[in-house]
């Protein structure tokens, strides 16, 4: 096992099932932060080459929110969690209880719940993932950008350095009121960290 080109069905389903117990947890959790339901699922897990994560996101030149924080332990890799700027609006205006539309600018207050949203999700999925795997895995303090899709890669590249050629891709969506906003959650792996997580969840090649 090199990388997430290799992986089948099974090792699939594995991570699928792991990311709808993060989404559940962080449904949860976003209940009690902002004082009403948001129901979360994860509808696609896939596995997708690094050099075609910004077309994902819309292309390199689109306009993103990323919040990116480091995983250490029994595994290294990064985690990216990735909302186009229309998006990010209209999650801010979620968590704010206020008509879809409202937000327009990004002050200290919407990028803190923004930065709060991506923490949580980061941090249940990952709990989900030590509770299959019982590995040890400890996130970083979140950091947020607001940039074009490929710088904000790019600089976390170049800040966390080596990761494999492919990258799991977890579909998160959010919904309140017939509302839907739909973002992307990544993992990037340290070479090695895959073949961990694998042989933990018992679904190695």
């Amino acid at each position: 096992m090199k990388d997430f080109g290799e992986l089948s069905g099974l090792q699939l389903d594995a991570l699928r099932e792991i990311g709808n117990i993060g989404a559940g947890n962080a449904a949860t959790a976003l209940a009690q932060m902002v004082n009403a339901k948001i129901e979360m699922t994860v509808p696609r897990v896939s596995i997708l080459s690094l050099t075609d994560v910004p077309e994902l996101l819309g292309g390199a030149d689109s306009h993103v929110v990323g919040i990116y924080l480091r995983v250490q332990g029994s595994i290294g890799a990064n985690i990216l969690f990735v909302l186009p700027i229309d998006n990010a609006r209209l999650l801010v205006d979620m968590l704010m209880a206020v008509p879809s539309g409202s937000t327009r600018d990004f002050g200290e207050i919407e990028l803190s719940a923004l930065q709060e949203v991506g923490n949580i999700v980061a941090a249940t999925y990952l709990n989900a993932m030590v509770m299959f795997t019982q590995l040890k895995m400890v996130p970083s303090v979140p950091g947020l950008g607001i940039d074009m899709a490929g710088a904000i890669l790019d600089a976390i590249l170049a800040q966390f350095g080596e990761v494999g050629d492919y990258v799991l891709v977890l579909e998160t969506k959010f919904r309140k009121d017939r509302q839907d906003v739909v973002g992307q959650f990544f993992l990037l792996p340290e070479p090695g960290s895959l073949d961990t997580i694998l042989s933990a969840l018992g679904v190695s090649n």
